[in-house]
């Protein structure tokens, strides 16, 4: 240990470099460290820079913080619900099945696929079947939110097509059941009495893992004229 401090293994070395380099003229230059700095001192000369540059906050206090940019999105949103008007804070790439969940606790709506594949997730808005999963809740403040929650009669009677269904033995394992109902009121509230052909295709973008399209194609028909 020196007047320094810890020992410092680079004093084992000379000043000549580790590595000599060809200058342009063919010469033998060194070209990674001025001619008369030792190898010590250069180490030295690093470590104190980096110390320098970490410490430029400090030495020049009137550099001004980053800020957010004044055109972000706010995050309250104003939302109605089942006809319910609700407040709720969501950041701008929260997409409305997370906000009905985990937010507003409504965990009849599924997610399922969680890209706009399967269809457990389906809710209305404005009428129109839409998916939640894809859909940001920032999109839909100002309409009007029908999640499967919201369908049945405020004194708890069952919608028609929740009953057709029940009637005709739709639900197997239920988790496409909610995104099922929300489609097939969608339906009925456009089109009172659709056709086979129309209420399949209309049908069609809800999927079933326990294949019992039929029994939820019935359950539309049936319930058709009711609604």
């Amino acid at each position: 240990m020196d007047e320094y401090g810890p020992y410092d293994p680079t004093v084992d070395y000379g000043c000549e470099p580790a590595i000599r380099e060809i200058g342009p003229e063919g010469k033998d230059t060194l070209t990674w460290k001025p001619l008369n700095m030792s190898r010590r001192d250069f180490i030295r000369g690093v470590v104190c820079s980096g110390v320098v540059i970490a410490g430029a906050a400090y030495i020049f206090p009137g550099v001004p913080n980053a800020r957010a940019d004044a055109r972000a999105v706010e995050r309250l949103v104003s939302l109605t619900v089942n006809g319910r008007k609700r407040q709720v804070e969501v950041p701008p790439n929260e997409t409305l099945a997370h906000t009905l969940r985990y937010r507003l606790g409504l965990t009849g709506t599924k997610i399922g696929c969680n890209r706009a594949e399967c269809g457990a997730c389906t809710v209305m808005a404005d009428d129109t079947a839409i998916y939640a999963c894809s859909t940001l809740t920032h999109r839909v403040r100002g309409k009007d939110i029908v999640t499967v929650e919201g369908v049945a009669a405020p004194d708890g009677t069952l919608h028609p097509v929740q009953q057709a269904f029940i009637d005709e033995i739709g639900p197997q394992c239920g988790f496409c059941t909610p995104g099922q109902v929300v489609t097939a009121v969608a339906l009925l509230k456009k089109n009172p009495n659709p056709t086979v052909d129309e209420a399949r295709l209309a049908m069609s973008g809800n999927l079933c893992r326990c294949g019992a399209y039929d029994h939820y194609l019935r359950g539309v028909m049936k319930a058709a004229g009711r609604a």
